[in-house]
């Protein structure tokens, strides 16, 4: 779909659509009625094409408004999006023209008119937000503004944003721009590209294709909407399906590019798996490789090559990755390739594949081939859980420790190997359901007690999963890592039996100095974080 852009000023919510080009929505033009506005410079370096049509000092609106068709005439578009065009229109510029769509800054019809931040902070509301809304007239016969006109078209979407103790009228504009007007007004462009919108002018209201009232709508005004409907969810009498955020930048399953389509389409327990396998590698910038299984971790490993890591992430534990989901952060090659595919898998990810690679994995029909791009930095900054009757959001676990951030309480010091380990180990225990204990040699899993109830049954597992499953490599001489603390010394007679020497945990247990004795009595050093790093979910 071609655009149509207007605006007075800097026009960022125009920017913000071309360089999302919301459902391959593009702009064919951008006009604006000031020769100094920003947007004119901002447009060229995207080369979009502009005109400048400024109103004389004794030129009428409506005559004003023919000059902008003229100027417009020559170019081909479908939508024409205003964004802070300071000018009312009235229907001699609005009747020839597709659908006009703007944004305003409040929830309409709260707080209508030029100044909504300020209106909504000097009323106390507690939310506001932007409406996307189809531009009607609003200029009557005799050229004057109808009051009630203005803002009253039909509403396509709206975005709500929270007002915070303390706000200025600055601090309000800014997050109603970035967290409500760059994610709906991307949204309703991209409804209008795939030709899901039908606007009722009679009956003044917007529908969308798929907005039936069911219990996996279409759109959900304030967080994302449904990318697609999946086969089932967890178990197949359970209906499921995936929603996407739009704006979202950082690399992610939702958006990434499958590359085997063969392969069908994603599940449930795929995405969810896939999603945690790729927040682990994202904590390595060394090339790291992870299998994981049921949601938790089977085995990771960073090395000095991607195919080295994903070997020694695979021999932690090949029986339990049968079937799994593997992430790579690294672009993924041949001989990594050849790996994955000598035993089987469902999901791989990576930020990009050489053409061999795909080749090699492309023969497995059944394989996910998941290319994420780039993008592996962790931006977004929170995470949410759905609850019957609500929701959790929390601030995303992005803690990571440096030797400074270890406080030793053992006789002991750990050796600089050790500390690689230990940090190693912290980074990666965060992602292993809770209780979690995990035993590692180097920079790489060798044991991984995950999800038990009791700290020394996870202890336990992670000893008999490195003794019985782990290939050409052991727990001794390896470390431990315990997502929350020890809250009795049978942790460390049991870690000390598979040969650990190296301890981290976060401490705070009432029990932390019989903890430290039983560490000393076996020349273990342990460090303390100071924080835990629970996962349960």
């Amino acid at each position: 779909m071609k655009l149509a852009g207007m605006a007075s000023n800097r026009g960022r919510n125009l920017m913000n659509i071309a360089d999302r080009a919301p459902g391959g929505a593009e702009f064919g033009v951008v006009l604006t009625n000031d020769a100094d506005a920003p947007v004119v410079e901002k447009a060229h370096k995207r080369s979009i094409a502009t005109e400048v049509v400024e109103r004389g000092a004794d030129e009428s609106r409506r005559d004003h408004e023919r000059r902008v068709l003229n100027a417009l005439e020559p170019y081909e578009f479908e939508l024409v999006c205003l964004d802070g065009y300071m000018r009312l229109l009235s229907e001699t510029f609005l009747d020839p023209m597709p659908t006009t769509l703007n944004v305003h800054p409040s929830l309409l019809p709260a707080f209508p008119g030029t100044d909504a931040w300020g209106d909504a902070l000097a009323y106390g509301a507690k939310t506001v937000g932007c409406t996307v809304h189809a531009v009607t007239n609003a200029i009557a016969e005799d050229g004057s503004i109808i009051e009630d006109a203005v803002d009253a078209g039909p509403v396509v979407t709206q975005e709500p944003v929270p007002v915070y103790e303390g706000d200025e009228r600055e601090d309000l504009q800014d997050r109603v721009l970035y967290q409500g007007e760059f994610r709906a007004y991307p949204r309703a462009v991209k409804w209008f590209a795939e030709d899901r919108v039908d606007v009722d002018w009679a009956a003044d209201r917007v529908a969308v294709e798929g907005d039936d009232g069911g219990q996996f709508p279409a759109r959900w005004v304030g967080s994302a909407d449904r990318a697609a409907d999946l086969r089932y969810g967890e178990n197949p009498h359970q209906d499921a399906a995936v929603y996407t955020d739009y704006t979202c930048e950082e690399a992610s399953v939702v958006g990434a590019d499958q590359h085997n389509p063969a392969a069908g389409d994603l599940s449930y327990n795929n995405y969810n798996d896939a999603d945690g396998a790729l927040d682990l590698i994202k904590e390595f910038d060394r090339p790291a490789a992870a299998v994981i299984k049921h949601t938790s971790p089977a085995g990771c490993a960073t090395a000095g090559d991607l195919a080295t890591a994903y070997e020694r992430a695979l021999s932690t534990d090949p029986k339990s990755a049968f079937g799994g989901i593997v992430a790579l952060n690294r672009e993924c090659d041949a001989a990594t390739a050849e790996q994955v595919v000598d035993s089987f898998k469902v999901v791989v990810v990576a930020p990009g594949y050489t053409d061999d690679a795909l080749d090699v994995l492309c023969r497995k029909e059944s394989l996910q081939v998941l290319d994420v791009g780039d993008r592996l930095d962790a931006t977004e900054p929170l995470t949410e859980k759905k609850l019957v009757g609500g929701r959790l959001l929390q601030e995303r676990d992005r803690q990571t420790l440096t030797r400074a951030d270890l406080e030793t309480v053992t006789e002991r010091e750990p050796t600089d190997e050790e500390v690689e380990s230990l940090l190693f180990g912290w980074q990666t225990v965060k992602h292993v359901m809770s209780n979690a204990v995990l035993f590692a040699n180097g920079t790489e899993t060798v044991g991984i007690g995950p999800g038990q109830v009791s700290r020394v049954d996870a202890v336990k597992v992670a000893k008999m999963k490195a003794k019985a499953d782990a290939e050409g490599k052991s727990a001794e001489g390896g470390v431990m890592a315990s997502d929350a603390f020890f809250p009795f010394p049978d942790n460390i007679e049991v870690a000390a039996d598979a040969g650990i020497e190296a301890v981290i945990q976060p401490g705070g247990s009432k029990r932390d100095d019989e903890v430290i004795a039983a560490c000393d009595e076996h020349d273990m050093a342990m460090v303390f974080t100071g924080q835990r790093c629970f996962r349960h979910d």
